[in-house]
């Protein structure tokens, strides 16, 4: 038996949904990072005739969003995590009003996915009988471990990938030629953001190509027409 759990164990450890939650933070947020400070960078070095505004607008928006992407995740998955709550607490009350009918929309939830009207009920009742609230919120609520909302957590693996993502273009505009900077923060933030893709689709295991191909189109439009605000606008910044 010890040795049926251990390779159960390790079957699901081969699956990529568990991680689906903590990356989907991670992966926005990295990409957000890059994507959002180079094209700040760009605009602004497309505008500038000197290096300091472009280290000083690139450092505000790696900040600003960093901030602002754990904030907002915060708040976004905390209003998940309400209804989720707020849900719960209205399943436990119909629980105790009535248990009869709760019992019949589970064993209704099992018939659907397959099993016998007979079998249906069984397996309704037992696993009412070992955990009642639980089976609910799991079987009639869908609210599981995995995507259960988890604030914090997701606050701190956006803002934290936002801030890695962010300091990559940052130190091209600390180091690289001003005379070519646009192209010098496209190259390398469409190389980073190639990366970041590649790593997330390995990571979760889906299609690096997809991975790639998608993440270099939308980065390519965003940075591309940043850099043509500033072109435009032609603003000399000194």
């Amino acid at each position: 038996m010890a040795e049926t759990t251990e390779e159960l164990d390790k079957y699901l450890d081969n699956h990529y949904i568990h991680k689906s939650s903590w990356l989907r933070a991670a992966v926005l947020g990295a990409n957000d990072g890059i994507l959002s400070t180079a094209s700040i960078a760009i605009g602004i070095a497309a505008a500038s005739a000197t290096r300091e505004p472009v280290i000083l607008a690139t450092l505000a928006g790696l900040v600003a969003g960093a901030l602002s992407m754990a904030a907002g995740e915060y708040v976004s998955v905390s209003s998940q995590t309400d209804v989720e709550k707020a849900d719960i607490e209205r399943e436990k009350q119909e629980l105790q009003e009535m248990p009869e009918i709760e019992l019949q929309r589970l064993a209704e939830i099992y018939e659907k996915r397959g099993l016998k009207k007979e079998t249906a009920l069984i397996v309704a009742k037992e696993l009412t009988a070992h955990d009642v609230l639980g089976t609910h919120i799991r079987d009639e609520l869908g609210i599981n471990e995995i995507n259960q909302a988890k604030p914090m957590q997701a606050a701190i693996a956006s803002g934290a990938a936002f801030t890695v993502g962010g300091l990559l273009p940052f130190l091209v505009t600390l180091f690289l030629p001003l005379n070519s900077m646009e192209y010098s923060l496209y190259g390398f933030a469409l190389l980073f953001l190639i990366i970041l893709g590649a790593l997330a689709a390995k990571t979760g295991g889906s299609s690096i190509g997809k991975a790639i191909a998608r993440i270099t189109f939308w980065g390519t439009i965003a940075m591309g027409l940043t850099a043509l605000v500033g072109y435009l606008f032609n603003v000399n910044i000194a």
